[in-house]
């Protein structure tokens, strides 16, 4: 991986992650436009990148990480089902980073559902406050994003909108979840594959992860604002689109599988 894929890359998962349109998918995806071979430090990368992401929702909702110890004890009861589901399944999930087919019927699936989820979780109550069953509820939810092109951000956004929260914020738990969910999952894949990492791609993860930085500051800011006035549906239609198409080159013959 060169800095400018890494920078690609990095672009491709500071505007995703917190978009319900899967950043693994689009990652997946944009690696093998790209031809970039799949090593064992490309999957790290993947992972590890999204450091970056975490530290903008830090950045940007700071207070809200003040105002009280409930609302740890909160993000560690939803963060509970990926920790243990997410460490059983670990090689399972590896097996799957390099399959953009199974992405493209993920991508599919998920948004043929999200044209219909403002219709389904239309009565939310302004004032529902975030229980600790409720969280649990909404981690079992994060955990279907564990297979490559199920959006974290939507299976966490759907799951709170199906805890009566409201569509924004449902999604700014899902945010405040990335935290340790991200943070944890980044970490186990740098403590199991630190020997991939030397002085010549640390750099390249460094830059990758600024680059993520600032432009999910960017984009969580304008999801919101969106997510407000026009919902899901959108977002649905473009998963659909680019399902369709992965499906359609790989109907037609063409090479989608990666170089490694």
């Amino acid at each position: 991986m060169t800095y400018a894929q890494a920078v690609i890359i990095a672009i491709v998962e500071g505007i995703t992650e917190f978009l319900p349109i899967s950043s693994t998918g689009h990652m997946i995806i944009a690696e093998t436009i790209l031809g970039i071979n799949i090593d064992e430090f490309t999957k790290a990368f993947t992972v590890n990148i999204q450091f970056g992401a975490i530290l903008s929702v830090i950045v940007l909702y700071w207070k809200r990480f003040l105002q009280s110890w409930t609302f740890y004890q909160k993000l560690f009861v939803a963060f509970i089902p990926a920790a243990v589901i997410g460490f059983l399944a670990s090689d399972f999930i590896d097996t799957l980073l390099n399959n953009v087919i199974v992405v493209a019927i993920t991508m599919l699936i998920g948004g043929i559902l999200l044209l219909f989820v403002d219709n389904w979780f239309n009565k939310p109550k302004e004032d529902q406050e975030i229980t600790y069953l409720s969280a649990f509820k909404i981690g079992f939810w994060q955990c279907i994003a564990m297979i490559p092109g199920v959006s974290r951000s939507a299976a966490s956004i759907i799951g709170g909108m199906q805890q009566k929260l409201t569509r924004t914020n449902a999604a700014e738990f899902s945010f405040f979840l990335a935290v340790p969910t991200m943070a944890a999952a980044s970490a186990y894949k740098l403590l199991k594959d630190y020997k991939h990492f030397n002085s010549d791609n640390l750099g390249i993860l460094a830059v990758g992860n600024i680059v993520a930085f600032v432009v999910a500051m960017i984009a969580i800011k304008t999801f919101i604002t969106f997510l407000q006035k026009h919902g899901f549906r959108l977002f649905g239609w473009y998963r659909i689109i680019v399902g369709a198409i992965i499906l359609l080159l790989f109907a037609f013959g063409v090479d989608l599988k990666f170089a490694g």
